[in-house]
């Protein structure tokens, strides 16, 4: 059942009444028995996301601010930093989809249910690059071309912080659901060195028959160390190897006699291999030098849909049993910057330029091109992306004595923005020499073709002012605004207000309202490819196109145009002695929003079999523009530290997300195309992907325990329904309401050996499997919109070393 509105404002007046009155506040930094520094305590965490202002804490913001500490993301079983993220932040989710080509191997996150594109992520404050990959098959953020919040390692971090709040005016484009900035460790002296290891033990019931895995394991070695020169220079060098085994969650095949598994759904198998290294000093008496980089192969192998010996009678020869092709996607990524810091006339200036680039080279492999016979190569070169970012900033800033203080910043930012396609070898993607019949392509994923190939860029420029002024001790006002100029868009300009009163030194208000901007990415612009998408549970060869090209044109393709949204929210911050309370409720108004078109198949229409046979497809799809939603919510933070002497200190988090997305009816494009009768561009299953494809609630409940050189982390996550829509209500797939169970126990000094051992998903936890009449290949044996993914119970220990 989805969260209702009235139900939502209920909870959010509720927890405010009820909480107690305050009591002085315990500002002790936390000690926690961890080979880190010591984490301060929750209301003296002072955060650089959401204001400029220095020394303001979580706790005295006007919008809500989490702060996650490396810590607690790396005392988690996972090592996928996006993975630990949803865990411990109620408003973030991380499914984990599969059987939807490049999207297994680098899956997005999405912040308030929200598209995984419309959050900002930054890197030390400094605008990271997304992936070069755009996710066009049926998974959660079908559309977007997101940051891989996986390309940075665990290890290497200090912290995240997470603004949950629409921040267009203060950090620009993309920052619609709000901002996930990633601060790098700064260390010098220390480091570590850690080994993870986990296996997968599980009881797997799926619509056709029930089996038990063992194994499926996971390595990760880890490795830090903080390097001291000169007065105050410090180098920080982080490193990261994981090694995977891949899962299979898939059901029995009904097609096979005897009836028996032959596909591979579930994670993939990943190598890859992280480093960072962040780094600055002092230069003369006010400035500091400053700077990081990082870099990242991955090498992944999913699996498409097996290809029974009935349907490969074309290379009979090669497969006589059939054969299951293997998507192989190597990605590498690299990122960084250098600035300049310091005071000038009194003012604190921040200069940097930074550099990402993002390259997903595919090939298919144990494949075959039917058009080639048994003549077919099995392993086939299929093109690459390639994205890359150039970003230049100055940040400016200065205190003022004016009402309690007045803090003005403003700067100026320009950004370059690189997209391109290279194409494959002939054989992945068309017909042998003088062949002209026959299904062409590399099976399972074919290969971009010259046709595909795009280079494109454009340039960006904007500035903003940011002012914020304690006009009493108890009342915060803060006023932003920004323009920006692209290239291929034009101008617009996004403002932001905030306000906050303290009632009393334990209860205080909080609101803002802005507006947001998001201008189409260019992978969205000029993506063009061919593959297999998943409808109703069955693969059909979908061409996607620009908006723009003949054949979107004909269809009902228009240009696209930027996303606009304006964001309201009104909050509560509670706290006394070690208890805080945060309860934001919040309203996003979606315009011009984004999205792919249907699939639009052959079978439509004569017309349309016409138009796509000279691609090869069975479907064709397209952006469009013009959907508006409305995303109402509430956020909810309850925290508690007890510390009881002999006993230990216990802390206590309850935290929720309770989330509604409606999609208004009236908005939905219709088509302008030249055939008749016109195509539907957006019908049901996107409809519903965009409503119901992430929790309407999210909770999670940890408990921390530690003495001394002892602890134990318990946590409990509930999910709420999730629809995995089809075409037709018949065709739906229910992930239902399930709660997660996580248990880990520590030894862990400052300095010396530590051990970790734990249990991801204690009690074997699952989504509903997905019904033998929306599987009939049995490949897909659980819904990928699960926000929990579908792995089962996972056992591991975590052995390492500091100093």
């Amino acid at each position: 059942m989805r969260f209702r509105t009235s139900s939502l404002l209920a909870i959010a007046t509720t927890l405010a009444v009820a909480a107690p009155p305050a009591f002085a506040q315990d500002t002790t930094p936390t000690a926690e028995p961890q080979a880190e520094p010591a984490a301060p305590a929750e209301d003296t965490q002072i955060v650089v996301t959401g204001t400029r202002a220095q020394g303001r804490s979580r706790l005295d913001t006007a919008s809500p601010v989490d702060v996650l500490s490396g810590t607690a993301l790396r005392n988690q079983g996972t090592t996928e930093l996006g993975a630990a993220l949803s865990t411990v932040a109620p408003s973030i989710d991380f499914p984990r989809p599969s059987a939807v080509d490049g999207t297994d191997a680098i899956r997005p996150a999405t912040l308030r249910g929200l598209s995984p594109d419309q959050t900002l992520v930054l890197i030390n404050g400094v605008r990271a690059n997304a992936s070069a990959l755009l996710n066009i098959n049926g998974s959660v953020g079908r559309g977007s071309a997101a940051v891989d919040l996986n390309t940075i390692p665990a290890t290497a971090l200090e912290r995240i912080e997470v603004l949950r709040d629409g921040a267009s005016a203060q950090y620009g484009s993309d920052a619609i659901a709000g901002v996930i900035n990633v601060r790098l460790r700064e260390a010098r002296s220390g480091g570590g060195v850690t080994a993870t290891y986990g296996f997968y033990a599980t009881d797997i019931d799926t619509a056709r028959g029930s089996r038990s895995v063992t194994g499926e394991p996971t390595f990760t070695a880890s490795a830090w160390q903080g390097l001291g020169f000169g007065n105050d220079g410090y180098v920080t060098l982080s490193g990261e190897y994981t090694k995977r085994e891949p899962t299979n969650r898939a059901d029995f095949d009904p097609r096979v006699t005897p009836t028996r598994v032959t596909g591979r759904f579930g994670d993939p198998e990943v190598e890859q291999y992280t480093g960072y290294i962040n780094a600055g000093t002092g230069i003369g008496d006010n400035w500091k030098l400053y700077g990081w980089f990082g870099y990242q192969d991955r090498d992944s192998r999913s699996a498409a849909f097996p290809r029974l010996a009935s349907a490969a009678t074309a290379v009979s020869g090669i497969y006589p049993n059939g054969f299951l092709p293997i998507i192989n996607t190597k990605s590498t990524n690299a990122n960084g910057a250098l600035g300049l810091k310091g005071d000038l006339a009194g003012w604190n200036v921040d200069l940097n330029v930074a550099y990402g680039r993002n390259k997903i080279a595919y090939y298919t492999r144990n494949s075959a091109n039917y058009a080639y016979g048994n003549a077919s190569p099995t392993n086939f070169y299929d093109g690459a992306l390639i994205y890359d970012q150039w970003v230049a900033g100055l940040d400016v800033s200065r205190s003022f004595d004016v009402f309690q203080s007045l803090n003005v910043a403003f700067g100026v930012e320009g950004r370059r923005e690189g997209f391109k396609i290279t194409p494959g070898e002939q054989a992945s993607y068309g017909y042998p020499t003088g062949v002209t019949t026959g299904t062409p392509g590399a099976q399972g994923f074919g290969g971009f073709s010259p046709a595909n190939a795009i280079e494109r860029g454009r340039k960006n420029v904007s500035g903003y002012i940011d002012l914020e002024a304690q006009v009493t001790d108890k009342f915060l006002v803060g006023l932003a605004g920004r323009a920006e100029h692209y290239t291929d868009f034009g101008d617009t300009g996004t403002g932001k207000v905030s306000l906050r009163y303290d009632v009393t030194p334990w209860f205080a208000l909080r609101g803002t309202a802005s507006t947001g901007f998001r201008a189409p990415s260019l992978q969205q612009q000029y993506f063009t490819s061919v593959a297999s998408v998943i409808q109703n549970g069955n693969p059909i060869l979908t061409g996607t196109f620009p908006s723009v090209s003949p054949v979107a044109t004909a269809l009902g393709g228009l240009p696209l145009e930027p996303e606009r949204s304006t964001n309201l929210s009104l909050g509560t911050v509670i706290r006394s002695g070690g208890f805080d309370l945060t309860v934001d409720a919040y309203q996003i108004r979606l315009r011009n929003q984004l999205a792919l078109s249907e699939n639009i198949a052959s079978s439509f229409s004569p017309q349309v079999a016409t138009l796509l046979a000279p691609y090869n497809v069975s479907a064709a799809r397209f952006f469009i523009n013009g959907l508006r939603s409305r995303v109402r919510g509430v956020d909810v933070v309850a925290h508690y530290k007890l510390r009881a002497d002999d006993a230990g200190t216990f802390d206590f988090t309850l935290a929720g997300n309770f989330n509604q997305t409606k999609l208004d009816r009236s908005s939905i494009p219709t088509s302008t195309g030249a055939i008749n009768p016109a195509p539907t561009l957006f019908a049901r299953s996107r409809i519903y992907s965009i409503e119901q494809g992430t929790p309407g609630e999210k909770l999670t409940g940890t408990i921390d325990w530690s003495l001394d050189k002892l602890a134990i982390t318990a946590r409990a996550s509930y999910y709420g329904n999730v629809i995995q829509p089809g075409t037709t209500p018949a065709a739906d797939i229910y992930t239902g309401k399930h709660t997660i169970a996580d248990l880990e126990l520590r030894y862990q000094a400052l300095k010396g050996a530590q051990f970790a051992l734990g249990v991801n998903n204690l009690f074997d936890e699952y989504p509903d499997y997905t019904i033998a009449a929306n599987n009939s290949t049995g490949v897909v044996g659980f819904p990928y919109y699960s926000p929990f993914g579908f792995g089962g119970r996972y056992i591991y220990a975590r052995i390492g070393l500091s100093w």
